[in-house]
């Protein structure tokens, strides 16, 4: 099969598969409930993904890849910012409080008495991919003299607490709505000023 051809079968599987996830949730959801909702074949899913947990494996790193491939862009530019970090927390906030992102981890606290694969692979391609590259921004941004701090992997994870606080687990929970584009965006330049002010250079 052409690469054009498989890429736009998995994105509708993809789609057929979070169909299934809110109508069923993760315990009802089945590759072959999957395949019939996306007109594919069981074999297909079988083959190109393993099992259900490698499906949804392959879920959670597309999620996670867009916010990752915003980072590496934002890494490439010759001048980084304080807005790119913005830009970046912006991006990152609304994939973790996606209703994919919801859905994914709601999936994983099911799966976590069968396999735990799920919560693994959450860490790898979520957690595991994208901080490094935030790692580097900062990196960046102390070398340009905007922010001044000792241990890059500590300022990266204050930023993030920054940034999502309780947010992630009350949308899980259900607690709280998907929040507007507009609210994501108010969030993330509060958290950029408020990390911006404790690791300005000169703070000690």
């Amino acid at each position: 099969m052409r690469d054009e051809k498989k890429a736009a079968r998995q994105k509708q599987i993809a789609e057929a598969a979070y169909q299934v996830l809110a109508e069923k949730g993760y315990a009802g959801t089945s590759m072959l409930s999957i395949a019939k909702k996306a007109k594919a074949s069981n074999e297909t899913l079988y083959r190109w993904y393993g099992n259900k947990q490698g499906l949804f494996r392959d879920l959670v790193a597309q999620n996670s890849e867009l916010v990752a491939v915003q980072l590496e862009h934002e890494l490439s530019k010759a001048e980084p910012s304080l807005k790119a970090l913005e830009t970046i927390g912006e991006r990152l906030l609304a994939m973790l409080l996606s209703p994919r992102a919801v859905a994914l981890n709601r999936a994983a606290v099911v799966d976590a008495e069968v396999s735990g694969e799920l919560g693994q692979a959450l860490a790898e391609a979520g957690r595991d991919r994208v901080l490094p590259l935030l790692a580097a921004l900062l990196d960046r941004l102390k070398a340009e003299g905007i922010l001044s701090f000792t241990h890059v992997a500590e300022a990266a994870e204050l930023y993030v607490a920054l940034l999502v606080g309780d947010m992630q687990i009350r949308r899980v929970t259900g607690v709280l709505p998907e929040p507007l584009g507009k609210d994501v965006q108010q969030r993330a330049q509060r958290a950029t000023t408020r990390f911006a002010a404790i690791y300005k250079p000169g703070n000690g």
